[in-house]
């Protein structure tokens, strides 16, 4: 057997593609179905603690993959229509089942089978899921109703991955597994996960592998070398991207720049380089009150859980008064417009008697006196809340005891470090009543820490949970969730009732004026929280802790001339904290300067992070051109030199990227009739190339044989490029298919 001859029988064996597509498998399309509804499912349990929900997930996720496997077993026979169809019938009615059996057994027939009392179960169980993702905060307790929407919604996409892996949308099947997976990080606004964008860069690689392997035209062999390079190449990429993604909220002058949830995590939010204008108020007093959010009034030991009493209409009013008729109280009216902040609660000062100006989807909460909706967000609404401002005099707030703390029986006692109680009783001995004992906490919190938004992240602390308040009160510096905590938790431990608030502090004064009322600007970077606690007659006083900010709570004593009630009283001060116009704590900041929220003007982004960003992504994008043109290059620098097998090469190479026919049992002169037929490539350059291949496979090797190829080679080529259309060329460039394909099937046929 000739040279020539073995080489065409070996090309013969080494088909590059298959010759018919690949049997739908069961098992494994179900495999990696379940694995991408695990993937997509891990997020969520950074902001729902594992419990009966995570259960429900992982049973809903099997039961798909096992329903699956057994529905294309049995139908595997049948038309293709007919299983599908098959196939999402028995997993819809296979999930329906679990999470039945999982959620309310107990009112269905045999456990499976719903019935009117199972439906109105879910509904009670979807409403109460509903209020506690709205008012909750991250992690959120494990419910029976978040166990229902769970596995309600998971079993959804788990059938829907199983449909789409096995019809082979690996592409669609990896967007859904990133987005459902995503969710939690983008409502949290919390950190990237590098480790779950890596397992899910895994997982989409195997979902492409096998999707491009069911595939006819697909090689029956691959490069591991370039697959894995690839492969390593864009998840380094995405562990180096993800984690400096810019934050969309100041990329713009208009929409939402924050959004605001009661978790207390306020750190992401005031540590943020360009804290934009949130919202304006108007007032005709002589300082701006403090604005709420909401209030935290129960604490389990790691976070303060956000108040969920009953909502009521605003036309019922905003509550029962909560001071007696011999505490003085001044009227208030503040006009606020909500710019840029995302939440579902709007913000008031307090106490507020009435809200004019909102739609009726906006609810009042009796029990802490704000404004709370289930389904209407904050940004855009523009309104007036009359409020009052409550002013005992000294005698009267030190002649009241405080409220003794809400002990739930059902409930264990929280366990808090003893430096808590033990600092709170050595700062306090002086004191004769619980309002000078309050007082004695908030000068010693102002004189003895300091305020930094770094120190909580280089010594390892960042919420309110007890260990870090005993960490705080180690290190003695922090910011305000570390102030108002620690204040909480050691007023409480001198049996007192006590609760958080999350809001704003009154802004900086502007030089704009709305009739005669005097407006001030809010920036996202004077979110603020702090502490109350209820003096019986007088209500819930706030006290400011925070070191730096604003001026402590005090109230004056009664001035009086003469005896009598006759005599000249000293004006009392408001039982709100105030400020002396101020902003917030002096940060320490790199773009220190004008204000943001007092002019009304956003800072400039840097766009750095942006450009960086696209650049990387467009890195990753590339990669296979980038390869594919290196090879290109490399095969051209020989051609040039007179190797016809890598011309030769480079030829079959572009042939596949252009999915243009290709079988390697033709010759060089057959393929090049085809080419010049069919593709209308230039003759003679074609003949250049033909001519060379066969001289170098039957010829003598000489040195004046040796001719530039490189010519005939890019003319071909460029030919073959503008005979089919301008898609086809782009995927080319961008995802050439002869990367993909074995080392040995790249070997010319005949050399």
């Amino acid at each position: 057997m000739s040279r020539a001859e073995r080489k065409a029988e070996r090309g013969s064996r080494l088909s590059w593609h298959r010759e018919h597509e690949l049997p739908v498998g069961t098992v494994v399309p179900s495999v990696l179905a379940a694995s991408a509804g695990l993937v997509a499912m891990w997020p969520f349990t950074s902001v729902i603690e594992p419990g009966t929900w995570s259960f429900a997930v992982l049973a809903v996720v099997v039961v798909t993959a096992l329903t699956g496997m057994a529905s294309r077993t049995l139908m595997r026979g049948r038309p293709t229509w007919a299983r599908d169809l098959v196939t999402i019938a028995v997993q819809i009615v296979a999930v329906m089942g679990t999470v039945t059996l999982l959620v309310a057994g107990d009112t269905a027939v045999l456990g499976l089978i719903p019935t009117d009392a199972t439906l109105f179960t879910f509904q009670a169980l979807a409403a109460a899921a509903w209020e506690e993702i709205t008012f909750g905060s991250a992690p959120i307790a494990a419910s029976p109703g978040l166990e229902a929407v769970m596995g309600v919604g998971f079993g959804i996409v788990a059938i829907l991955l199983d449909q789409l892996v096995a019809q082979r949308g690996a592409i669609l099947a990896s967007l859904l597994t990133a987005v459902v997976g995503s969710v939690p990080m983008i409502v949290t606004l919390g950190g990237v996960n590098v480790v779950w964008f890596v397992i899910l860069g895994i997982l989409i690689l195997a979902l492409l592998g096998y999707t491009a392997a069911q595939n006819p035209e697909s090689p029956r062999r691959t490069s591991a070398a370039v697959a894995a390079g690839v492969g390593v190449a864009a998840l380094a990429a995405t562990v180096i991207v993800a984690p400096v993604l810019p934050v969309s909220a100041s990329l713009a002058g208009t929409g939402t720049g924050v959004t605001v949830d009661a978790s207390l995590r306020l750190g992401d939010d005031l540590r943020q380089p360009n804290p934009v204008e949130v919202l304006t108020l108007a007032t005709t007093a002589d300082t701006a009150p403090y604005l709420r959010l909401t209030t935290l009034s129960t604490f389990n030991g790691r976070v303060w859980e956000p108040d969920r009493g009953d909502l009521q209409a605003q036309s019922e009013g905003f509550g029962p008064a909560e001071w007696t008729d011999d505490i003085a109280t001044t009227d208030q009216n503040t006009s606020i417009r909500v710019i840029r902040m995302s939440s579902s609660w709007l913000p008031v000062p307090y106490p507020a008697t009435s809200v004019q100006g909102l739609p009726s989807t906006w609810r009042v909460s009796p029990e802490n006196r704000t404004l709370a909706s289930r389904s209407a967000d904050a940004v855009g609404n523009d309104y007036t809340v009359r409020s009052l401002e409550v002013s005992p005099t000294l005698e009267q707030i030190r002649a009241l005891p405080a409220a003794a703390p809400i002990v739930d029986p059902g409930t264990e006692p929280v366990e808090l470090p003893e430096v808590i109680g033990e600092t709170a009783a050595g700062v306090t001995a002086d004191a004769t009543n619980d309002y000078d004992r309050l007082i004695a906490l908030q000068s010693w919190f102002r004189s003895q820490f300091s305020y930094s938004l770094e120190t909580p992240v280089d010594e390892g602390f960042d919420g309110t949970g007890a260990d870090a308040v005993a960490r705080f009160l180690d290190v003695k510096s922090g910011y305000c969730i570390h102030f108002a905590g620690a204040f909480a938790l050691m007023a409480e431990s001198l049996d007192m009732e006590v609760r958080i608030v999350v809001g704003y502090l009154p802004g900086a004064l502007t030089e704009t004026t709305r009739g005669d009322e005097a407006v001030y600007s809010v920036s996202s970077d004077q979110l603020h929280s702090w502490p109350e606690v209820l003096f019986p007659g007088v209500g819930w006083v706030p006290f400011e802790p925070t070191a730096s900010l604003g001026v402590p709570t005090s109230f004056s004593a009664a001035a009086t001339a003469g005896g009598g009630s006759g005599g000249a009283a000293t004006p009392a001060p408001t039982a709100a904290p105030s400020t002396e116009q101020t902003s917030g704590p002096e940060l320490e900041r790199e773009d220190a300067g004008d204000n943001a929220g007092a002019t009304g003007e956003l800072r400039r982004l840097d766009p750095t992070p942006v450009v960086l960003t696209t650049l990387g992504v467009l890195v990753v994008l590339l990669l296979p051109a980038f390869a594919r043109l290196a090879l290109r290059i490399a095969r051209r620098g020989r051609a040039r030199g007179g190797d016809a097998g890598a011309a030769w090469t480079e030829l079959r190479a572009t042939m596949q990227d252009l999915r243009l026919p290709l079988s390697d049992a033709e010759t060089p002169r057959m393929r090049g009739d085809d080419l010049i037929r069919d593709s209308r490539v230039d003759a003679d350059a074609m003949r250049v190339l033909v001519e060379a291949v066969e001289h170098a496979s039957y010829a003598r090797p000489s040195a004046s044989a040796m001719r530039d190829l490189d010519a005939a080679l890019v003319e071909v080529t460029a030919q073959l490029r503008r005979s089919v259309d301008r898609w086809t060329r782009l995927h080319a460039f961008l995802l050439p298919r002869s990367l993909f394909a074995s080392r040995r099937t790249d070997v010319p046929l005949l050399t």
